[in-house]
């Protein structure tokens, strides 16, 4: 069973590869996406997160699921040299960086409570993969090609089960990523970060402060453990990590 909806701003798809999997299933699954949106969007004025910008709620006195992510940012700036930084240039807090990965990774664990062993989330093309599909093959994630109009093009497939897949660049939603020491927006140089994980959450944070670091974020990637990547630069030049061919076929 697969359905998608636009949840987030961004389309949220499900697909189960279980006769078992009902609508009720994937109702909880998107119900939980719908409560994640309320409850940390930036751009609603009623969240917690926006309550907390405007002054009018503390960290501490916000939720179990605020604090969690406040920590976890916390966690992720420290393994990062300081490059994933919630903290936006104005002084106010965005936590979507770190939101979405692990959002995904906890909608993939209602369905593993469930039962359900082959499936995949994805939420605005970061994804958690889990099993195998309905061919009983490895679940296959495509890099687009991140300029003008070849963006259908796939440049490169990646495969895989019981992973995440993230992608973090500038060619979709713009120059939304900063670099937390300097705070202007993240280097020009490099147009797409692709990084795989033991899972979306890991995938996701590494990406988007691998994305800041610019040319050098592959370089982080590669030394990190447990993580691999592919960086695409304005050039069109492709650099991918030592370990990134594990994921692919030639």
């Amino acid at each position: 069973m697969k359905e998608t909806r636009i949840i987030m701003g961004m389309p949220v798809t499900i697909d189960v590869v279980d006769a078992r999997c009902t609508t009720e299933v994937l109702e909880r699954v998107f119900a939980y996406f719908e409560y994640i949106e309320s409850v940390f969007s930036v751009f609603r004025p009623e969240t917690e997160i926006s309550k907390i910008n405007r002054g009018e709620l503390s960290v501490e006195e916000s939720s179990d699921d605020v604090r969690t992510i406040f920590m976890l940012a916390e966690e992720t700036k420290n393994a990062t040299e300081g490059y994933f930084n919630i903290v936006h240039p104005n002084g106010t807090y965005n936590p979507s960086g770190l939101v979405k990965g692990w959002a995904i990774f906890n909608a993939a664990e209602l369905l593993r409570q469930e039962g359900f062993v082959d499936f995949y989330v994805d939420a605005g093309s970061d994804i958690e993969m889990s099993g195998h599909n309905a061919h009983g093959d490895l679940w296959s994630v495509g890099i687009r090609n991140p300029f003008g109009d070849n963006r259908n093009e796939i440049v490169k497939v990646v495969y895989g089960s019981d992973m995440g897949v993230a992608t973090s660049g500038s060619y979709i939603r713009g120059d939304h990523i900063y670099n937390p020491h300097t705070g202007e927006r993240a280097s020009q140089d490099v147009v797409s970060l692709t990084v795989v994980g033991p899972n979306i959450y890991e995938a996701d944070r590494f990406a988007t402060a691998g994305f800041a670091m610019g040319k050098n974020g592959i370089l982080f990637i590669e030394k990190t453990p447990g993580i691999e990547g592919y960086m695409i630069t304005k050039e069109g030049l492709a650099t991918e990590t030592s370990g990134f061919h594990r994921y692919t076929r030639i």
